[in-house]
């Protein structure tokens, strides 16, 4: 019969505490940022929390994946090398790494996951991936469902990671050199600027602007929790969670929302199985729409282009709540779902910015802002992009995960044993010395009730046995003494019950896809140089950041700007104005779009 697969929910640390607040609110697994080398450079974080962080997560069997995700310039090779072998002695689970060069370089058998940012959206990089030993891959955004079947059909023994939540890059991941190219700031090296956030001109060949200052490359946020059995279905094993970045009230919220979604489809689909133990309880009612977002987009999941773009603002416009009926000097009325006291709101005005105030009070349908928005009309829709009540439930503390336990109290010859066995099967028993004398009356109850005491502890006792020989008297301090020594011993070994397995890159002789690379191969080593030398390839370009290119494609994009002006020709879209087009940043920057038809992809030129 086959095993059941075993699904991991990956959730986003931005920190020590953000990191244990995933957990308590169902992540199976975390990713967390070290001090360098990151795709997110304002999310670092010490050895020294990392490691705090794995002892907590172990307990659980929750794995802890540090993000090396970046390219890696020759000069920091041995801080790498030095960074590594920390982070395999604290226990760390698995790296998720970009740069190639890490094959080449003097590192312990850690295991390492392909990272999105080297670009993983075809069956034949998926091949060649899991042929040189890579036991996971990251698959790009933008894949749709019948895509990443075909990949797991390719690669069936290599686990398959998709985002399902969070903020989305308009280029596909590692191929975005506009942040370099207009600031100095890779988005390879994790200092991305967001220049797709940007407001733009789009003018045509002529000159005639066609839309003015709109975010043409900004896009909404995906939820995809609408397929998650999907996913499932289509090969996924672990889904990611965007936000390394995020507050910490995003991360328990979101977290909880897709743990309540997936253990609904185990318990109806016994294939499926969590990844790791222990009951978590958030003390409020997961709401996706309450967090941080641009609005709502599956993206391209089943291969569907439509409304994935927020042109308006980058902004979170947050929960539709209604339309304002009427407005008054200070305070308007709105139909539609109620406010609360010290709300955050937004509307998008008629010159189509998004403005925001701040909610004082709120009597029945009237609502009186702090400031009265001037641009406010009878008519607009009205969005709550900061929802007080829930923020202040989400403050509360957590209620910390727990291990269902079973124990079992009997004699021995020389005094008591107390057993326990948590959910993940981790078994541990601690004796104590004692001289038995029989009790006046049953004891039974008290050393239930004693049993029970684990306090502030990751266990929660779901059932004792106690087999005595006689009546024995057993003191209150006794059976204390023994739950703590017990409590100890668990946790020691739930920490060491974590399997790692000791994994290498492979020397294959694989052949790589391409014979040659240009700069979108992001080489900014030797050691990455030697790599794909090894596996065939010829003609190496150095990295953009280390050597520009002139009129280079500075983004490779799925999204389409003449898809969602509604020109697509393969729609039958038509428009009159003068290819190419240009998009115009506020700066003056100018950059020439080529849409690639064939392949259904933009692409944005520096000029």
């Amino acid at each position: 019969m086959q095993q059941p697969r075993r699904i991991e929910l990956l959730a986003p640390a931005k920190n020590l505490e953000t990191g244990i607040a995933a957990i308590n609110h169902g992540a199976d697994a975390v990713y967390i940022g070290a001090v360098q080398f990151g795709a997110r450079q304002a999310a670092g974080n010490s050895v020294e929390d990392i490691a705090r962080l794995v002892d907590y997560a172990h307990i659980f069997g929750v794995k802890v994946y540090v993000t090396l995700n970046t390219i890696i310039y020759d000069e920091e090779i041995s801080a790498v090398e030095e960074l590594v072998t920390d982070l395999y002695n604290i226990g760390v689970d698995a790296l998720i790494v970009q740069d190639m060069g890490i094959s080449g370089m003097n590192i312990p058998p850690i295991p390492l996951h392909a990272s999105t940012q080297m670009d993983n959206r075809t069956v034949g990089k998926a091949r060649f991936l899991s042929s040189v030993g890579f036991p996971r891959i990251v698959l790009a955004r933008e894949l749709s469902l019948e895509e990443i079947k075909a990949i797991h059909d390719a690669v069936p023994d290599t686990e398959l990671e998709v985002f399902v939540h969070g903020a989305l890059c308009v280029s596909y991941s590692g191929q975005c050199y506009a942040s370099q190219h207009c600031f100095g700031r890779s988005a390879n090296r994790g200092a991305c600027a967001q220049f797709c956030r940007l407001a733009f001109d789009l003018v045509d060949a002529d000159g005639a602007v066609v839309t003015r200052d709109k975010h043409l490359l900004s896009l909404k946020d995906m939820n995809r929790s609408a397929y998650l059995e999907e996913m499932l279905d289509a090969g996924v094993t672990s889904l990611k969670i965007e936000g390394r970045l995020k507050d910490i009230s995003y991360v328990k919220n979101i977290t909880a929302y897709y743990r309540k979604e997936l253990d609904a489809i185990f318990a109806r689909r016994s294939e499926y199985v969590r990844a790791s133990a222990g009951k978590c309880t958030p003390q409020f009612v997961p709401a996706p729409e309450k967090s941080f977002s641009r609005g709502f987009t599956d993206y391209l999941l089943k291969g569907d282009k439509a409304d994935i773009t927020s042109f308006d603002t980058p902004k979170s416009k947050g929960e539709y709540m209604g339309r304002v009926k009427f407005v008054s000097r200070n305070y308007f009325t709105v139909t539609g779902k109620e406010f609360n006291n010290g709300d955050g709101a937004c509307f998008v005005a008629s010159n189509g910015k998004l403005c925001g105030f701040h909610i004082n009070t709120v009597e029945g349908n009237r609502v009186f802002p702090q400031t009265m928005p001037a641009a406010l009309e009878s008519g607009d829709e009205l969005y709550r992009n900061y929802d007080c009540a829930f923020e202040r439930e989400l403050s509360r503390p957590d209620v910390q995960r727990r291990l269902q336990l079973s124990l079992k109290f009997t004699d021995s010859k020389f005094g008591f044993c107390l057993q326990g066995c948590d959910e993940r099967g981790v078994e541990c028993s601690v004796e104590m010395p004692f001289k038995k004398e029989l009790a006046r009356s049953s004891q039974r109850d008290n050393i239930t009730n004693q049993l029970k005491k684990w306090g502030n502890t990751p266990y929660m006792v779901e059932h004792i046995d106690i087999e005595l020989e006689d009546e024995w008297f057993v003191p209150s301090s006794l059976l204390s003494d023994m739950r703590r020594a017990l409590c100890d011993l668990l946790l020691n070994e739930a920490k060491a019950a974590n399997e790692r397995a000791d994994m290498r890159l492979k020397n294959t002789d694989t052949v790589y896809v391409t014979e040659s690379l240009d700069y979108r191969g992001n080489v900014a080593n030797a050691l990455a140089e030697e790599f794909y030398k090894a596996h065939g390839v010829n003609g190496i370009a150095r990295a953009f950041e280390k050597e520009p290119v002139a009129g280079a494609t500075v983004m490779f994009c799925k999204h389409c700007i003449k898809y969602s002006m509604g020109w697509c020709t393969k729609n039958g879209g038509k428009h009159g104005y003068k290819e190419p087009f240009y998009i115009v940043s506020g700066d003056g920057r100018r950059f020439r779009l080529a849409f690639n038809c064939r392949q259904c992809i933009m692409e944005v030129v520096a000029e």
